[in-house]
């Protein structure tokens, strides 16, 4: 048989792993324990009052009613009314898919689930015995059936995960899990689905109960369980959980996928009648499965070097099981003790639907790990196990090394009613780690959450993940962060070079909460800002950037005489003047790179809902809107730059000073150039006159800068140029604007006839510019996000004088005085546009990287109980409508009062009453006269409840539509007793007698 590792079409990917058993939250704290040999049944404390042959031993997870309610769309009442299996198994299907790194709303492809549960002992214990018989048939159809019945398991999972595959129960028993593993593996091999989820849930109830020992039984007389030793004499069973993910080999190798193992093949079958009675297991029909295995893999049982057995510890099976696994290893020709076999059992008890995925997980880790734990409590071999078989219990930890091939493991289970199943796994295949791949220097790390509580402790799990990680792993952590996690309300993004670097980072990071609705805004400076180096670093970490910069050197070769990237590349060195201070290159240089900046950000999926150029950077928004194409205005700019660059030489003078007090300077040979802020205001004219001015302001105290222009821009210096240039606009193809911009020209969204008016273009040149003005509008749209693109920070805080301290803003590109990577710069505007709720493209964002996704900490749910307390009276099975119904965890035993609103007694008794029966529905208190039921957590189902309660209670009947038109619990009670709702019935009927 073939011994080297294979990636064809017909093989697994075990991708993701969630778990969750007595003693282990998750899958790493499952394998130190397995490692160390822990036991995890516990022994229980016993009053004297026990039956005889009892045993005071138990395999419980801690909290099994804890649960995440708000996090999966759920009421506390529906969390309470739905079997903690079911809450147990969704909850970690989308951990598995955490730890996969796949976000399913974001997945381009169909993911399935597959799974079973165990028997619902909490719908008897806890739940029914609180229902008179009359309340039960108004619940069951809707509330207890769809969270208690096994049949909705996965198709319950399916919706609240958002899951378009085939969504599967599976029940065979103890072989529930495994035997959902292997379907789902075939429904990725039929392409029925491009993603799988499969595992099960158990859970034992009461859990502090341990069991009475009948001889004969399969329970264990001492509360241990023994597999495949001489002492063994039956399991404990337990409760847990576990969930595996599963894709297509071949896929998860090309999405770069961290691979924790492969499945080679897998066989389910049934006993059949081959056996003495029904709970009986059969040598043949274990034997037949096994060898139809390893046929389906396609690999020699010889090349296994651990089977992780089903491994009961009961002295009929354990012996049944090594003799199938003879039969089948011997006729493959293994030698005497070969193979190593164990049971995760002798640690964890019996999990019933869940064990068979909890061996997987421990196979899983034992071949990618290359250990093999120990099986607890062995000392000698069974007596009728065969001396010669080619099978040893490993007794201790031990290393698993590769010999002639890949580790190799075989997995089994099998079920009370003959369903059995094996699976074939190996180890995963070798991972490439080329030092040479390309990452961008920085990275981001983004961390959300649906709660501040939540945030915070993500991002004390990722400082924590961090530790022992080298600056080589940062971009596949980057990677996974993005692109493998929900983006929730409260986000935190840092900016980091190296784990050190981010661990520092993330311990100082603001948390915040997303802003909704809120758009972006590009702001595009104008001349002045611009200086040779500028973004020059981008040109080598950010390849879509670099693309655009080459498109526009290629257009502006022929006006401007040389390439653009020379421009940009350009470096003070002595030996002349910076090429970017003449206004003919200025203008072209700094168009483009505001351009090309913008045509990244959108690539990101940063796309602008409105924008504002300052004088030149006008030019960008109307190209980005539209307006013009790209030729057409990079060769109108270059003109405008030459035409400009013609001009008598002059001035500029930035003022701290409002326009008006602005406006009083102008004199011959000065006029207002531009308002930028209600303290800023620019000057332009003759040297002399500038120099003048700033004399006189200077010796009033006035804050004054000569800026380091040629031209006095947008003053009469420039009327000669204006009719020929327009005339030059005139000649191109011009167009309505697609995206919103805000005229500089008049501080007001510019219009349609303004954008194609050739005299507009070139009034614009002319005129002052109206910035402070246009920020106003800008925000006045829905306060937006204001993105500087471009060199520097002086439009950001002109923003924030206009707008006020509260104005989000970022920028893009260091300033001519600034110092620091422009990439980390760029990293972090990015960063921080997510950080107040704008959609990256995280895929377009890493389109110029090779990442990959590896395991990291997953969503600490903020589980809170949810358990309906056992009921230890007598079930309540006769009466109407003066039934019992569960109390739900969240609410007090009394129902909560209200505070109404001042006004009609008769509303107001209307009101309470509706809010105690919002409260038995939702499973929630202190409701508000202004809260929403809908945004409570209710829904149509809910409503319609709600709807046949309100007849029954208040005698009147309400549509349903009228009820939901304004969901507000005010509304409801005016609706009621608009319609002649009897305030006045007994103070009991609204909770039907609790």
């Amino acid at each position: 048989m073939d011994t080297t590792p294979d990636d064809g079409p017909d093989r697994i990917a075990v991708v993701g792993l969630a778990c969750r058993v007595p003693g282990a939250q998750d899958a790493d704290g499952l394998w130190d324990n397995l490692l160390a040999g822990r036991e995890s049944i516990v022994r229980l404390s016993v009053t004297g009052d026990e039956p005889d042959g009892y045993v005071p031993a138990a395999a419980p997870l801690e909290g099994p009613g804890d649960f995440d309610a708000e996090f999966f769309g759920m009421t506390p009442r529906e969390a309470e009314l739905t079997d903690p299996q079911h809450r147990l198994f969704l909850e970690h299907c989308w951990t598995a898919l955490e730890h996969a790194g796949c976000d399913p709303a974001r997945y381009d492809g169909r993911i399935g689930v597959w799974g079973g549960c165990g028997v619902n002992t909490y719908l008897a214990l806890n739940v029914l015995p609180h229902y008179r018989r009359s309340n039960l048939l108004r619940e069951y159809p809707a509330a207890l059936l769809h969270g208690n019945d096994k049949d909705y398991l996965a198709t319950r999972t399916a919706y609240r995960l958002g899951l378009t595959g085939p969504a599967m129960s599976v029940q065979t028993a103890c072989s529930t899990s495994l035997v959902a593993v292997a379907q789902a593996c075939q429904s990725l091999l039929d392409f029925q689905c491009d993603m799988a989820l499969a595992g099960g849930a158990a859970l034992k109830l009461p859990e502090d109960w341990g069991y009475v020992h009948e001889d004969g039984g399969i329970l264990s007389p001492d509360g241990h369980c023994r597999p495949f030793d001489a002492d063994a004499r039956g399991t404990v069973f337990g409760s847990g959980v576990g969930v595996i993910a599963l894709k297509r080999l071949e896929d998860a190798l090309a999405d770069g996928d961290t691979v924790h193992a492969v499945i080679l093949g897998a066989a389910v079958n049934n006993d059949g009648a081959r056996r003495v009675g029904y709970t009986a297991p059969s040598v043949d029909g274990q034997a037949e499965v096994i060898a139809e295995a390893y046929r389906v893999a396609g690999v020699g049982p010889e090349t296994v070097g651990y089977v992780e057995a089903h491994g009961t510890g009961t002295p009929v099976g354990d012996p049944i099981e090594l003799a199938a696994l003879d039969e089948v290893f011997r006729a493959a020709g293994a030698p005497r003790g070969s193979v190593l076999v164990g049971s995760v059992k002798s640690n964890l008890g019996h999990l019933n639907a869940a064990s068979g995925v909890i061996g997987l997980i421990k196979a899983v880790l034992a071949v990618r790990h290359g250990q093999v734990p120990p099986t607890v409590h062995y000392r000698t071999p069974n007596p009728r196990a065969a001396s010669d078989s080619p099978f040893a219990v490993n007794a201790d930890a031990r290393p698993w090394p590769r010999r002639d091939g890949p580790r190799r493991a075989g997995v089994s289970s099998f079920g009370v009613g003959g369903t059995n199943v094996h699976v074939v796994l190996e180890e995963p295949p070798a991972r490439d780690r080329a030092d040479d791949r390309r990452v961008r220097e920085y990275q981001v790390l983004p961390v959300s959450a649906r709660t501040p509580e939540a945030l915070e402790q993500a991002r004390r799990q990722l400082v924590t993940a961090l530790h022992g990680t080298t600056a080589s792993d940062l971009p596949d952590i980057a990677h996974t962060l993005q692109r493998g996690r929900r983006a929730f309300g409260h986000r935190t993004a840092v900016v980091c070079h190296d784990p050190q670097d981010a661990a520092a980072a993330l311990g100082t990071a603001p948390a915040r909460p997303v802003t909704e609705g809120a758009g972006v805004a590009f702001l595009f400076p104008g001349q002045g800002s611009q200086y040779s180096g500028m973004a020059v670093d981008l040109l080598r970490t950010e390849p879509a950037y670099a693309e655009e910069i080459g498109r526009c050197a290629r257009i502006l070769h022929p006006e401007i005489g040389q390439d653009l990237r020379d421009l940009l590349t350009w470096a003070a060195d002595g030996a002349g003047p910076d090429p970017l201070t003449a206004t003919e290159l200025a203008q072209p240089a700094l168009f483009a790179v505001e351009y090309s900046l913008a045509r990244s950000l959108v690539t990101f999926g940063v796309r602008p809902a409105g924008m504002l150029g300052h004088s030149l950077g006008e030019w960008v928004a109307a190209c980005l809107a539209g307006v013009f194409d790209l030729p057409d205005a990079l060769r109108l700019v270059a003109a405008r730059g030459r035409m400009m660059s013609r001009m008598a030489p002059g001035g500029m003078l930035a003022v701290q000073l409002g326009e008006d007090e602005a406006l009083a300077l102008e004199r011959p040979g000065l006029v207002l150039a531009a308002v930028n802020s209600p303290r800023q205001c620019v000057l332009s004219g003759t040297h002399e006159a500038v120099a003048a001015a700033a004399g006189e302001l200077d010796a009033c105290g006035v804050q004054t800068r000569i800026l380091q222009t040629s031209h006095a821009f947008h003053s009469p210096a420039l009327d000669p140029m204006l009719e020929p240039f327009a005339e030059l606009v005139a000649q191109v193809p011009r167009r309505e604007p697609a995206i919103p911009f805000v005229s500089g020209l008049t501080g007001t969204w510019i219009t349609g006839a303004q954008a194609t008016d050739p005299g507009y273009w070139a009034e614009q040149a002319r005129r002052p510019v109206r910035c402070a003005d246009g920020l106003r509008t800008l925000s006045g749209a829905g306060n937006p996000l204001l993105l500087e693109v471009g060199p520097g920070r002086a439009m950001s805080r002109f923003a924030a004088q206009v707008a006020g301290p509260g104005t989000v803003t970022a920028h893009t590109v260091r300033g001519a005085r600034q110092n620091g990577s422009n990439g980390r710069i760029l990293l972090s505007a990015v960063a921080r546009l997510w950080e107040h709720g704008v959609d990256v493209d995280w895929a377009a964002f890493a389109a110029c990287e090779e990442r990959r996704t590896v395991p990291l900490p997953t969503y600490p749910f903020q589980r809170r109980t949810h358990w309906a307390r056992p009921f230890e009276e007598p079930p309540l099975l006769g009466g109407d409508d003066q039934a019992a119904s569960p109390t739900p965890a969240a609410a007090s035993a009394t129902a909560p009062a209200v505070a109404p609103a001042p006004g009609d007694a008769h509303l107001d008794g209307v009101t309470a009453r509706m809010s105690r029966l919002w409260s038995e529905l939702l499973g929630v208190t202190d409701i508000a006269p202004c809260d929403d039921f809908l945004a409570l957590g209710g829904d149509s189902l809910l409503a319609t409840q709600l709807a046949t309660r309100i007849h029954r209670i208040f005698c009147v009947r309400v549509p349903l539509d009228d009820l939901l038109d304004d969901p507000s619990l005010e509304r409801m009670a005016k609706l009621v007793t608009a319609l002649g709702g009897e305030a006045g019935r007994s103070s009991t009927d609204h909770t039907e007698g609790r």
